[in-house]
C-alpha cells in the first residue's frame, strides 16, 4: 500500500504540471508482485533497463496483458535486440547506426514495429551513451528515411549536479527543428524541471519504490 500511495502522489504531481506528460514507472529490480497494484488501478507504462531481467519478469505477464507498454531505458547491446523486441514496445536509447540497422533488420524478421527515442549525449560525456549533438540531425534522418524506424522522440541524461534546464531546452529545440513530437526527459530528482521544459515522458522509480 505504501508503494501504491507513493505512485498516486507522483502521478498526480505529473498530471498537475502538464496534461502532455506521461509517467513511466521505472520498475527495474522490483518484483512483479509489487508492481501489480499499480497496474490494477490502470497504469500501463513501465520501464526496465536490463533486457534479460525484463524478459524473465514480463514476457508471460504481457501475453495476457497486452495493453502494458514496456519501455527499455538502458544501453541496448546489439546481441540483445531480438530478445528486446519480444517484450518492449518502446526503446528510449537508440544511439548508434549499428544498433539502428540491427533493430531495423529484426523488426522485419519479427514483423513488429516499435517506437523509438534517439538518445543524445547533450554534454558529450565520455561515460554516457548517446549520439553526439553534432551527429544527431543526420542520424535522425538516417533512422527515419533510410531505415524507416518509427522515431517518436528524443531522450537525454543531463550531467549530474548541474542545472539540467539548458540541456532539456536544447533537446527540445532539436526536436522542434526535426518535427519530433516527444521528449523523454526527467527522472526522480529533476522531473518537475523536465516537464516545465517540455518533457512528454518522465522516468520515475526511486520516488515510488524507495
Amino acid at each position: 500500500m505504501k508503494i501504491l500511495n507513493k505512485f498516486i502522489l507522483v502521478r498526480d504531481i505529473v498530471q498537475s504540471l502538464s496534461n502532455k506528460a506521461n509517467l513511466i514507472v521505472v520498475s527495474k529490480n522490483q518484483n512483479l508482485n509489487l508492481i501489480k497494484p499499480i497496474i490494477e488501478i490502470g497504469h500501463l507504462d513501465f520501464g526496465e533497463n536490463k533486457v534479460q531481467e525484463a524478459h524473465v519478469k514480463w514476457k508471460d505477464f504481457i501475453k495476457d496483458n497486452k495493453t502494458i507498454n514496456l519501455h527499455f531505458l538502458g544501453h541496448l547491446q546489439t546481441n540483445k535486440v531480438s530478445q528486446a523486441l519480444e517484450v518492449f514496445s518502446y526503446i528510449h536509447s537508440l544511439d548508434s547506426e549499428k544498433l539502428a540497422v540491427k533493430l531495423s533488420n529484426e523488426e522485419k524478421k519479427l514483423k513488429k514495429k516499435l517506437k523509438y527515442f534517439i538518445q543524445i549525449n547533450m554534454a558529450d560525456e565520455k561515460n554516457k551513451s548517446g549520439i553526439s549533438q553534432q551527429a544527431a540531425l543526420d542520424f535522425i534522418d538516417f533512422c527515419k528515411n533510410e531505415l524507416n524506424l518509427n522515431i517518436i522522440g528524443l531522450m537525454c541524461l543531463p550531467p549530474l549536479n548541474v542545472d539540467p534546464s539548458e540541456y532539456f531546452k536544447k533537446l527540445r529545440e532539436i526536436a522542434i527543428s526535426k518535427k519530433i513530437e516527444h521528449l523523454s526527459m526527467g527522472m526522480s530528482q529533476d522531473y518537475k524541471i523536465a516537464i516545465n521544459c517540455g518533457s512528454t515522458y518522465v522516468r520515475i522509480g526511486s520516488l515510488i519504490f524507495n
